[in-house]
């Protein structure tokens, strides 16, 4: 399905201690810095960030329903939609108050993770990693870790201050990323029993590898072998994400597509350190 488990609970209170002095440090015009994320500047992901707080709170720890969807809205749409209005509205706080509430929040989110069967079925699908499977509450969890590590990078690269990127708050966001790559990969044609091989560069990967493989139960002429060795830093990005928030769940169109030939089973390891 999506791999061996990953459990990046641990790895919030880090991530976040990283952000808070990230913002804490940065003046009026670090604030006001155009991102990645169109139409967004600093101040408007930093409050996208606090929504994802509030969103998982609400909605996993207190089981709010939340907004409703629009008559027709595809979710894409309704996710896009919510994120503005959010953003919008959270216009009006201080980066002051956009640093202080994320700090007194984090811990509560921090306890609700805690809380989680990691193994027990998740309340959202993760179906670009997990077709046609209930997502485990591992999963979910971990594609929230990229949501807030993702932004964070995004957030760094407008004001032009690196960090966050050490091999212990990276490795775990490269590993659930590469597990999109069977269900990605799995329409595509390949002879039988193929394997798709994952190599990083040593400063994202450290000493370690790591590997994704699919088996795709499927007979065709084997590919030539090629070996392309990376020439630069891929640039980071929240894709497939919808705009720059919140992956694609359950009857988004990207995971209701056509699965295509189905893959026979996936896996993803890491190497020797």
């Amino acid at each position: 399905m999506a791999g061996a488990p990953l459990d990046v609970r641990p790895l919030f209170p880090v991530d976040r201690s990283a952000l808070l002095d990230l913002l804490t440090a940065l003046d009026q015009a670090d604030w006001r810095r155009p991102t990645v994320c169109p139409g967004w500047d600093v101040h408007d992901l930093v409050a996208h960030l606090l929504h994802d707080h509030l969103r998982r709170l609400s909605g996993g720890r207190d089981g709010h329903p939340g907004s409703p969807f629009g008559p027709g809205e595809t979710l894409p749409r309704f996710i896009t939609r919510t994120n503005e209005d959010f953003v919008r509205v959270s216009r009006q706080l201080s980066p002051r108050m956009l640093t202080d509430l994320p700090a007194t929040l984090g811990p509560r989110l921090d306890d609700f993770w805690a809380g989680l069967d990691p193994a027990a079925p998740a309340g959202l699908d993760v179906s670009w990693a997990a077709l046609g499977a209930p997502a485990p509450n591992w999963l979910d969890t971990a594609r929230e870790y990229t949501e807030f590590w993702v932004h964070q990078q995004q957030i760094r690269d407008a004001v032009e201050r690196p960090g966050a990127t050490g091999p212990e708050l990276l490795h775990p966001v490269l590993d659930t990323f590469v597990r999109a790559l069977p269900h990605t990969l799995c329409a595509h044609p390949a002879h039988g029993g193929a394997t798709v091989r994952v190599l990083l560069p040593v400063r994202a990967a450290g000493r370690g590898r790591r590997y994704a493989t699919a088996t795709t139960g499927r007979s065709a002429p084997p590919p030539p072998r090629t070996t392309t060795p990376p020439t630069r830093r891929p640039r980071r990005s929240s894709s497939p994400r919808t705009r720059c928030g919140g992956w694609p769940r359950a009857g988004s169109p990207r995971g209701r597509r056509g699965a295509g030939p189905r893959c026979a089973g996936t896996r993803s390891w890491r190497g020797p350190r």
